[in-house]
């Protein structure tokens, strides 16, 4: 016999988004909250995901990874391949790479000329940006100083050279350098910002927003929460049914139920509840509740390639990989917050276009001084460093599927990558810009043999060899339920799904267009911004300052 409770709001997923609701909604103490993750909890001793150093090892195994794979690949030669999400309290910001990049301003300003999205344009985001952020460095008129989470800018003092070398490589190749990717410019060569707190730990919306809301009693947090299917009165949606450790549970929300579990799950969600393709319900024998066909559809992607070096001088972090020097580091990590197990090395990067054509950049990179996959696999046993490298843009479009009712088991995915004729180009291009780069004079005395694609690799058939059997994803789904008000849309501009009521998705689904960069920034400050809507919040006001447009 299933347990049913009541609750003003029902979130499904204490991932980025969940966690940032559950904490603002929570600030009303009229309003109860019950916040549902399938994972388990975020053990603050835990080195695997609190040290930023070790952030391979979460995506390694099931503990807290769903470590979904995709169907063949068509345009890559048919691999499966890898689609990790975050499992457990803070979902994929307890797993992911720690990055704190908030995207281009014109990638809102672009979500903004859709009908129905008009106050979505980066003034009017800039200040949810800020109300969220906690800089180490303090307030100013594009970041916050004393919001929930933690942001920490890259120190010269622990710095390894290689990344300022970088910075002057790419100054030398003819590119701007800018000294904060996330302020008045994101275009050129620069630090980057990371998710981590003064005493070196990640910093998890767990962390940063459950801390505070999980000490207030109006909220209730259940992990190991698996939903099944939100519950429908006619159009009105009325609860969550799940099962927690094999019991099955029952949830009713009295106002709203908040879908946060990403773009992965949230369509697979919505599906097994009766919302979307009527063609997918009967095919599953699923009764409709509203035809969307747009659910799962715009599924989104950054893909990424390794650009590895060996290092001439031994100053990579190679060493640290040697079993003798972990418990050094990782005691220097425990007891004083620093070192090496502090950061999580990603403190160079650098947004450009691959030509003019471009109205903003279409090529990120993240630099590291090691040669090593992002899943901590592959390590060239040598002194080197690579540089990440990816389309920001792409035309290439994706789906998500529901294969079963029950609730466990994984959906059907396909990116559809490399899809465009544009696709292949900008990847070439990346290949051999960042080749242009790493010849620069700024790296003449540590620049050693190129790795991979290895200088045999030159041709356009050879780099889309390289391309096709090696490039990988930067783990940023979104779009599955994307915001706007044509027929192929999933929710208005407030989260909430056309043609039922009291039912809103807030997550990285929404988005109509991948911004250029990492998507954890983006999403908690999606998720703030419909936190005032849901409260019935007058919108923090748009923020009148410049913004660099080439």
């Amino acid at each position: 016999m299933s347990q049913l409770r009541e609750f003003d709001y029902v979130i499904i997923g204490a991932g980025s988004a969940g966690n940032v609701l559950a904490a603002r909604l929570s600030e009303d103490s009229d309003a109860s909250v019950l916040l549902l993750e399938a994972g388990g909890p975020d053990y603050r001793l835990d080195f695997r995901t609190q040290m930023p150093a070790a952030l391979a090892y979460p995506l390694q195994g099931t503990r807290n990874n769903w470590a979904f794979e995709t169907d063949p690949e068509p345009h890559m030669g048919g691999r499966r391949m890898e689609c990790g999400r975050g499992k457990g309290l803070g979902g994929s910001s307890l797993i992911n790479g720690m990055c704190y990049i908030r995207g281009n301003a014109l990638d809102y300003d672009g979500w903004a000329k859709h009908p129905g999205l008009e106050d979505w344009d980066y003034l009017s985001c800039l200040p949810y940006f800020k109300k969220s952020e906690r800089r180490d460095t303090g307030a100013n008129d594009y970041h916050g100083g004393d919001g929930p989470i933690d942001v920490a800018t890259p120190r010269t003092a622990s710095n390894n050279p290689l990344y300022r070398t970088f910075i002057d490589a790419g100054v030398q190749a003819g590119y701007a350098e800018t000294d904060d990717v996330n302020g008045y410019r994101q275009e050129g060569f620069g630090p980057m910002d990371r998710f981590v707190t003064p005493k070196g730990r990640r910093a998890s919306t767990a962390r940063g927003y459950l801390d505070a809301a999980k000490q207030r009693a109006n909220v209730t947090i259940e992990t190991h929460a698996l939903t099944d299917v939100i519950e429908f009165d006619g159009k009105r949606a009325t609860g969550v049914r799940y099962t927690r450790k094999g019991q099955p549970m029952r949830a009713h929300a009295r106002r709203e139920v908040l879908l946060c579990a990403g773009a992965i799950a949230s369509p697979q969600i919505l599906q097994r509840s009766g919302i979307g393709a009527v063609s997918l319900l009967d095919a599953l024998d699923i009764t409709p509740v509203h035809a969307l066909p747009g659910v799962g559809e715009n599924l989104q992607d950054h893909l990424e390639m390794y650009l590895q070096y060996e290092c001439k001088e031994p100053i990579s972090l190679y060493p640290a990989l040697k079993w003798y020097n972990q418990p050094k580091i990782g005691a220097q990590w425990l007891f004083a917050g620093t070192g090496i197990g502090a950061s999580n090395q990603f403190e160079a990067c650098a947004f450009i276009r691959s030509n003019e054509n471009e109205a903003w950049p279409n090529l990120q990179y993240h630099f590291l001084p090691i040669a090593i996959s992002y899943n901590g696999k592959s390590a060239v046993q040598a002194h080197g460093f690579q540089a990440h490298v990816g389309s920001m843009r792409s035309e290439s479009r994706g789906r998500v599927r529901l294969t079963s009712k029950d609730p466990s088991t994984a959906p059907s995915i396909l990116f559809n990558y490399m899809a465009t004729p544009k696709d292949w180009q900008e990847f070439r291009d990346g290949i051999r810009l960042t080749r242009e780069i790493i010849r620069q004079p700024a790296f003449d005395d540590y620049r050693g043999r190129e790795i991979a694609p290895g200088v045999a690799a030159d041709s356009d058939a050879e780099l889309d060899a390289f391309i096709q059997q090696k490039a990988e994803t930067a783990y940023h789904p979104c779009g599955t339920c994307r915001m706007g008000e044509d027929a192929m849309a999933v929710t208005d501009g407030q989260g909430r799904v056309h043609g039922v009521e009291n039912l809103r998705v807030v997550d990285a689904s929404l988005f109509p267009l991948i911004p250029a960069g990492n998507l954890n920034a983006p999403t908690i400050m999606l998720a703030e911004k419909i936190a005032d809507k849901i409260r019935g919040r007058t919108p923090l006001p748009r923020r009148d300052v410049p913004y660099y447009v080439a």
